[in-house]
Formats: C-alpha cells, sequence, structure tokens
C-alpha cells in the first residue's frame, strides 16, 4: 500500500486529490493547522467513503512555517509520493499579506524540501509541487508554456515562482523526483467562496431564490483558462508516476473573462447579469493579470492527459451546486422564520 502525505488536504484541490488516492488504494495522510474551528467539512464524507473502510486518511496537525513539525511528521511516515498543496492561495489577499503569503508559500517548499533531505528521504520520496499560472503575470507569449519566461504581478505569483524554482533547484542538485504542475485555474463547487468565480456562482443562485440583491465584482476583464478541479488532481498524480520526473502545464487552452463567466452564470438561471452586477474596485489588485490561457500540449503527449470539463460545463457543474446550497439556505430561512413566528403566539 502506498503511502501519501498532502499538505492542504482541507483545501479544493486536496481534497479531491484524498478522494482519488483513496480510489486507488493509497493510505492517506494530511497536514492541517490547529485553529479553534473545525475547517474539514471537504474531506469529511471521506471518511465513510466505502474505500476507506480502514482508516486509511489520516490528519495530523502542523504548519508549512514549522520545520521542526515538518521533519519529524516525515521520519514518522516515510511517505512514498508527497503533494504540496498548501498555501496562502488568494491572490488579491496576499497584497495585503505579502510576507505571510512568501513565508508559507516560497518558504514553506523550502522547509518541505530540507525536510526530505533531513529525513534522508531523497531517494525515495516523489515531489510534487503546485505552481500557479501567476508565474506568467504579464504574460510574454501566447499560449503560455513550459518555456514562457515568469514575469509575476503579485506577492503570491512571486512566491510561486520561488517555490517552482526551488522544485527543479533539488531535483536537479540531489536527484529528487520532483515535479511541478504549472496550474492555470481551476475551479469546482468545493472552490472557497471569496474566489471570484464561486462568488459569482454563490450570488447568482442566491439571487434567484431572493436571499440577495446584487453581486460585487472587481474587474470584469481579466481572461482566464478555467478548468475543473477534480480533473486537475488526477494529473498530479499522474505526474508522480512517471519514471522521470519533470515540470508540465495543466489548462484547457480555452481563455474567458470574468465578465462572460457572469454572463453564463447568470443565463444558466435565466436572469439579466447586468441587472445584478456592479463593479467595485475595493477587488482591483494593484498590478493585474490581464490574460491566462494555457497550452497543455505535453501533458497531453507524455501523460495522455486530455481535459474533458470545459468553461460552459465547469460553470453549469457550479451553479447546479450551488443553486442546491442556496435551495437548502431558504429552506432553513422559512424554518425559521415560521419558528418565530409560532414562539410569538
Amino acid at each position: 500500500m502506498k503511502r501519501a502525505l498532502i499538505t492542504g488536504i482541507t483545501g479544493q484541490d486536496g481534497s479531491y486529490l484524498a478522494e482519488l488516492l483513496l480510489g486507488k488504494g493509497y493510505e492517506v495522510h494530511g497536514i492541517i493547522r490547529r485553529a479553534s474551528n473545525f475547517n474539514t467539512q471537504r474531506i469529511d464524507h471521506l471518511y465513510t467513503d466505502p474505500h476507506d473502510q480502514n482508516g486509511r486518511l489520516k490528519l495530523h496537525f502542523g504548519d508549512l512555517t514549522d520545520s521542526t513539525a515538518l521533519v519529524k511528521l516525515l521520519y514518522d511516515l516515510q511517505p512514498d509520493e508527497i503533494y504540496n498543496l498548501g498555501a496562502q492561495s488568494h491572490v488579491r489577499v496576499s497584497f495585503d499579506i505579502p510576507e505571510s503569503t512568501g513565508d508559507i508559500v516560497g518558504l514553506g517548499t523550502l522547509r518541505i524540501l530540507e525536510a526530505i533531505r533531513d529525513t534522508k528521504l531523497i531517494d525515495k520520496v516523489r515531489f510534487y509541487q503546485a505552481s500557479s499560472s501567476e508565474m506568467f503575470g504579464k504574460v510574454q507569449q501566447s499560449p503560455q508554456t513550459e518555456s514562457t519566461p515568469f514575469w509575476p504581478r503579485s506577492p503570491y505569483g512571486c512566491a510561486k515562482v520561488y517555490a517552482h524554482c526551488l522544485t527543479v533547484n533539488y531535483r536537479e542538485s540531489y536527484g529528487l523526483h520532483a515535479s511541478s504542475g504549472i496550474l492555470f485555474n481551476h475551479e469546482s463547487p468545493r472552490r472557497g467562496e471569496t474566489f471570484v468565480t464561486r462568488k459569482i456562482t454563490r450570488a447568482a443562485t442566491r439571487i434567484k431564490l431572493g436571499l440577495q440583491d446584487k453581486l460585487y465584482p472587481g474587474n470584469l476583464d481579466a481572461k482566464r483558462d478555467w478548468g475543473y478541479a477534480a480533473e486537475y488532481a488526477e494529473i498530479m498524480w499522474l505526474m508522480l508516476q512517471q519514471d522521470q520526473p519533470d515540470d508540465y502545464v495543466v489548462a484547457t487552452g480555452e481563455t474567458h473573462s470574468i465578465r462572460e463567466f457572469c454572463v453564463e452564470a447568470f443565463t444558466l438561471l435565466d436572469l439579466d447579469w447586468e441587472k445584478y452586477v456592479e463593479y467595485d474596485k475595493t477587488y482591483e489588485r494593484p498590478a493585474e493579470v490581464d490574460l491566462l490561457i494555457g497550452d497543455a500540449s505535453k501533458a497531453k503527449e507524455k501523460l495522455g492527459w486530455d481535459p474533458q470539463v470545459k468553461f460552459k460545463e465547469l460553470v453549469r457543474i457550479m451553479i447546479d451546486a450551488d443553486l442546491e446550497l442556496a435551495t437548502q439556505e431558504k429552506a432553513y430561512q422559512q424554518a425559521d422564520t415560521q419558528l418565530n413566528r409560532d414562539e410569538k403566539r
């Protein structure tokens, strides 16, 4: 039985990856930060999953800022594969907390790589680094490939470049089987509600049911290459099954603006988006990334990976899930209102 360790297991990508690995018979370990509130909603269902009858999902308290804890955990677990998905991943927020973002995203990766060396796992473990299309930033060519120069436009993008280059360096310097997936935007119903796509689908469905009046996004003209997160988890695993490690762009090859996302989401609900969407400059970034579109030809050729879910289907998947969520929310609201009325009688 292979043993995998996932940082960021409670996030969108981590939950889909854990689900995938459990289905393949892995023992899956995840690092979670200690907090006063539970934040395991995305993986709670895995504890009752038929693939997990023997308790093959285990969580450990830890943090990417704590190198001692990382070394101890690697000594104890001796994992076959490590997937580094942990991050402060909100690009806009990275401008507000650049030091913390750099510490977690950049130095956090260094701490894991050094922990691999300290525990003498260099020749045993396989390492996956979650790189990002935000590294391309002010793009120098379109579409972007593995050889496109980096020009990051945020503290998050800068930290990801550092982490990416470190991964390449440890591969070349120490022979570590380390691969990076340069993932373009990937979304799902498990996306955090502060991210623009989920913010749109949550707002649109709540507006449809009368639970919300308006949606306030920032730059509507920014264009992104959006894929489905569940499919992107598969290619992370595929990279670590190859004889030779490498770096791969992971993208759909299509680009759509945030405005187009709004149009598609509201149209699916028979709503005129222009009546409900109002620009809010507070969500603008100090330096914007205007256009991202990836060329995943290398991944298709070498890994046989080809995304099936494209833009329109992705929006529909998210709208369907959030409409169900909004319906439940409205039912709870109505039940609460009725209860209050009954108490007043």
